[in-house]
């Protein structure tokens, strides 16, 4: 018996449905009308003979064997993604598609004054910025580079330790002219404090630094970083950020700037494969140094 003959867009619109929850999110997603989207989860479901979602009044559900088969068809997208980036460009030629991993804030704070220079050497690159706090898969090639702030451990990817960026307390100038300046760690019970909401690690690190210091010490919650740095920007608290990006905003001032909450030790990763292509090794070393300078407080405008 012959194996049943899958269209790789029919699985691709299985990801996105699996992904948004809904026929009208894939649609939304992959620019396709709903009836379309439909037509091809219907034909994937008859050519595997099993059903993959069950239709309910909130949306779809992905059955058991939908949820097992979503990782295959994920490492084909990315390696799909990967082929059409590694295809951008003529061979040796610095151009075309480099997406790089990052966490959101960097992604936002940090990463595009570093980016400037390099689209100004080399206008034929591609950027793709992945913003997320997860660790992308560079094995399973869902990112060319990514920026790591932990050491990576599999043994086929190629990784640059660029320093350990320092981590303070900031506030807005008007937030220190109408509260004023903290002189000590317990001085900051008696001030606003911005910090996060949920996530383990980072209040953990709250809890490093003492004073009994913990969620409930927040009067703003977020886990966002991007999130904490507008807030604090607006004069709502204090709060922690990377030294290098508070001490370039002209707003913000250091407060206890003789302490040092924490710092992060940074990596550059890229796969030991992509290392020897023309366009990666240009941007990962650009980026090697960038960070580099960056961690050690030289602000690149």
């Amino acid at each position: 018996m012959s194996e049943p003959s899958i269209d790789w867009e029919d699985q691709r619109t299985f990801l996105s449905v699996l992904e948004t929850g809904s026929l009208s999110g894939a649609s939304r997603q992959l620019g396709l009308a709903q009836p379309t989207v439909r037509r091809r989860i219907e034909a994937l479901e008859a050519g595997l003979g099993i059903p993959l979602f069950t239709r309910s009044l909130t949306g779809l559900t992905p059955t058991l064997q939908a949820r097992s088969l979503a990782s295959y068809v994920r490492a084909m997208a990315a390696s799909s993604e990967a082929f059409v980036r590694t295809a951008s460009a003529a061979e040796g030629a610095i151009a075309g598609a480099v997406r790089i991993t990052v966490s959101e804030f960097v992604g936002i704070a940090v990463l595009p004054a570093m980016l400037a220079p390099l689209r100004q050497s080399y206008p034929g690159l591609v950027v793709e910025i992945a913003l997320s706090d997860a660790s992308a898969d560079l094995l399973g090639q869902e990112a060319d580079i990514a920026v790591r702030m932990h050491r990576p451990q599999q043994g086929a990817l190629v990784a640059r330790h660029v320093g350990a960026i320092p981590l303070q307390f900031f506030a807005h100038e008007q937030y220190i002219a109408q509260h004023g300046m903290p002189d000590s760690l317990e001085a900051l019970a008696n001030h606003a404090l911005i910090g996060p909401d949920r996530t383990g690690a980072d209040l953990a690190l709250v809890d490093s630094v003492g004073m009994g210091m913990s969620r409930r010490s927040f009067v703003i919650r977020t886990d966002s970083h991007a999130a904490q740095r507008a807030c604090i920007g607006a004069g709502l608290g204090i709060g922690v950020l990377q030294t290098p990006t508070g001490l370039s905003d002209p707003g913000l001032v250091a407060v206890l700037p003789d302490i040092v909450v924490h710092r992060l030790e940074t990596w550059l990763v890229t796969h030991e494969d992509l290392r020897r292509s023309p366009r990666i090794a240009v941007v990962f070393d650009h980026l090697v140094a960038a960070f580099t300078d960056y961690a050690r407080g030289i602000i690149t405008r």
